[in-house]
């Protein structure tokens, strides 16, 4: 379904895509406008991982079938922005986006009862933004899947090492009033010695590897507008989980 876009799409074409990936001679001579894309691709990132978990997460839990059907929204809105010089940027990102809101709808609908699942069902997406780096082609797309998948990797790594996997079955079997048991058994071994270190050592972690591309993309914004995609997707991870942490709290 993913791929339709890729081969559809004239500048699909990885001479053509580079020639659109280069800033112009104006865009050059101006720090302004070098800034100003990726500072729009960072904030981009961060509202496609933030924001839709919000709002797929009650979608997909009542009407699972929707969410997946809205899979071909984002890769036709993909598609259309693509088709236009002015927008070929958001329709590369939206398309490495609806890889993830379909791996997000399928596990979500129907899976989420398994958490072993959940990382084999989040990589049915990841061949498509590889073949697409490996030919240099729809980057920014294609490095905010990998960073939007690496943050999920790093949250189940958390969830595997501190022993909430059979929590998180728990939750997925029981109405919401009979949670708050669950909750606080959960929360009591995030706050012991062993939760708290592994928090700081997986958020070190994902906080590196969201800050150190910035370094090599602050110097040309507008030829590394995939870092900024790719860190805008791991560190929004981190506002994610942190939001997560404080609504189980306050459960």
């Amino acid at each position: 379904m993913l791929t339709i876009t890729l081969f559809y799409y004239p500048f699909t074409d990885p001479t053509l895509y580079r020639q659109r990936s280069q800033p112009s001679e104006d865009q050059r001579s101006g720090s302004n406008v070098l800034a100003e894309p990726a500072w729009q691709v960072f904030a981009a990132a961060v509202f496609l991982v933030s924001v839709p978990v919000f709002a797929e997460a009650p979608l997909v839990r009542n009407f699972p079938w929707i969410s997946v059907v809205l899979t071909l929204f984002w890769v036709g809105s993909s598609g259309v922005l693509l088709s236009r010089r002015k927008t070929w940027l958001w329709g590369d990102l939206l398309l490495g986006f609806a890889g993830s809101w379909l791996a997000g709808a399928i596990y979500w609908g129907w899976l989420r009862w398994e958490p072993l699942l959940h990382l084999p069902v989040e990589f049915i997406a990841l061949p498509l933004p590889l073949w697409c780096i490996s030919r240099r082609r729809l980057l920014v797309g294609s490095w905010f899947a990998i960073g939007s998948l690496f943050g999920t990797v790093v949250t189940d790594v958390y969830f595997y090492l501190v022993d909430l996997m059979p929590h998180w079955r728990q939750l997925m079997q029981v109405d919401a009033e009979f949670a708050m048991p669950i909750f606080q058994a959960a929360i009591a071994k995030v706050q012991t010695p062993w939760g708290i270190g592994c928090a700081i050592v997986l958020g070190s972690v994902l906080f590196l590897s969201g800050i150190l591309p910035l370094g090599a993309a602050w110097k040309s914004p507008n030829t590394s507008l995939h870092r900024w995609a790719f860190s805008g997707a791991v560190l929004s991870t981190i506002f994610v989980d942190t939001l997560f942490w404080f609504a189980a709290l306050a459960a």
